[in-house]
């Protein structure tokens, strides 16, 4: 049997905390939003909190922190409308996580990295170039957290573009033969190889 530690979570040191919450809850997905402000500078940064929130509409949201400094993504997608999101894969693991520094609204991320934007169907947000799976995402509504001043803020996908050695025949999308990434807490990235599939499940007869 392994040895469990309890821990007081009002009471530890700051940094510890962060990165004790933020990576027990397990793997999180990957992604990067592209934006671009409404002077025309693109953006793109690191999220691991996109999540499915339904399929008809398609609809994802994702998490933003409190607004009281300056949010890129969050005012760029509040001006255009528009956003993009991309998986990480493994070999954009480095520049991927360096989109996390926090530069000027001015400074595009994709100049100071190896990122390359690309455009597709006449939308006026970044995609990144090469990553597996794109979405071109339309701005829905949001929803402010009051316990943390956060914000969950959804999205409709407009255009959807996976590489096409990635589906299978019933719409599933193999994310391991892409070497998608996930994140454990805030800098530890993992690249899972599918185990199974299982069927559909049911209710034993008794």
């Amino acid at each position: 049997m392994p040895h469990f530690t309890q821990f007081d979570i009002d009471n530890m040191q700051h940094l510890y905390k962060i990165n004790l919450i933020n990576s027990c809850s397990g793997y999180k997905s990957a992604n990067l939003i592209g934006t671009k402000s409404a002077q025309g500078i693109s953006n793109v940064a690191v999220f691991s909190s996109v999540t499915h929130i339904g399929s008809s509409p398609a609809l994802l949201g994702f998490f933003l922190r409190p607004t009281t400094v300056i949010r890129n993504t969050y005012e760029n997608i509040k001006e255009t409308g528009y956003f993009t999101i991309n998986h990480i894969h493994e070999s954009i693991l480095i520049d991927a996580h360096h989109t996390s520094a926090k530069y000027d609204k001015s400074i595009s991320e994709f100049d100071v990295t190896s990122l390359e934007e690309a455009y597709k169907d006449g939308y006026s947000v970044p995609f990144v170039k090469d990553a597996p799976i794109q979405m071109a995402m339309k701005y829905v509504e949001e929803y402010a957290i009051k316990a943390n001043n956060t914000i969950l803020l959804i999205g409709e996908i407009k255009d959807l573009y996976i590489a096409d050695n990635l589906l299978e025949e019933d719409g599933f999308v193999n994310l391991s033969k892409a070497n998608v990434a996930t994140i454990n807490g805030l800098d530890g990235y993992s690249i899972p190889s599918l185990k199974t599939r299982l069927e559909y499940q049911r209710p034993k007869a008794l």
